[in-house]
């Protein structure tokens, strides 16, 4: 896919979190009749070499992230970064986008933008966000060399800043995305009102 001088491109969906606001698997909330991780993990594959997704290890035997190629965080306490970095791990001479579980108003559109932008030149590539203009860690493509200095980060107590690297180092910054396409979901009220939105597009469309 694109540039032959790129790694290959792979992709991981975060599905390792504990949904404590939400209180309930964010990953199996149902969007237009199906679970969001299904979704997600569709969506994402039809983009990249490979997919997986991103799992704590009580997570292993769960019969909605069973279906799916998995890989299991060997970090604790350090945020979404432990998907990321066990990710590498595995895999370290390829680029990965990472993308959260829980965007339900994501479409091919905005991976499209984000993957034709990969250039030799980067390190990573993110969108900003629309409500403070820094990047969107959780759209990403994370290069090789990105991933190497998340993985210098681990020295650092506590929780690992993805998007600290993101604004340290050679980020390819891109405009936010359109029609709250990374809007992610975290509680009973943001999906209510997602779930509007949804409705919205479907009438808009009808």
């Amino acid at each position: 896919m694109g540039n032959l001088t790129l790694p290959p491109l792979y992709g991981l969906v975060l599905s390792g979190g504990e949904s404590q606001r939400m209180g309930q698997d964010k990953a199996g909330l149902l969007y237009t009749g199906r679970p969001q991780l299904a979704r997600a993990f569709d969506l994402l594959a039809a983009h990249v070499d490979r997919c997986f997704v991103s799992l704590r290890q009580e997570q292993k035997d769960d019969p909605l992230r069973i279906v799916f190629p998995g890989i299991i965080d060997t970090l604790t306490s350090v945020g979404p970064a432990a998907g990321l970095l066990a990710a590498h791990a595995l895999y370290p001479k390829v680029a990965w986008v990472v993308l959260a579980c829980d965007l339900p108003l994501l479409e091919a559109g905005t991976l499209d933008t984000l993957i034709a932008a990969r250039h030799e030149r980067y390190a990573a590539i993110a969108f900003q966000s629309e409500h403070d203009g820094l990047p969107e860690p959780l759209c990403t493509i994370w290069e090789p060399a990105a991933l190497e200095m998340l993985q210098n980060q681990r020295t650092t107590p506590g929780k690992i800043s993805l998007r600290k690297i993101l604004t340290s180092h050679d980020t390819c910054l891109l405009p936010a995305a359109q029609f709250n396409a990374l809007e992610n979901v975290n509680t009973p009220e943001e999906r209510a009102s997602v779930l509007e939105k949804i409705a919205q597009q479907n009438k808009d469309t009808a």
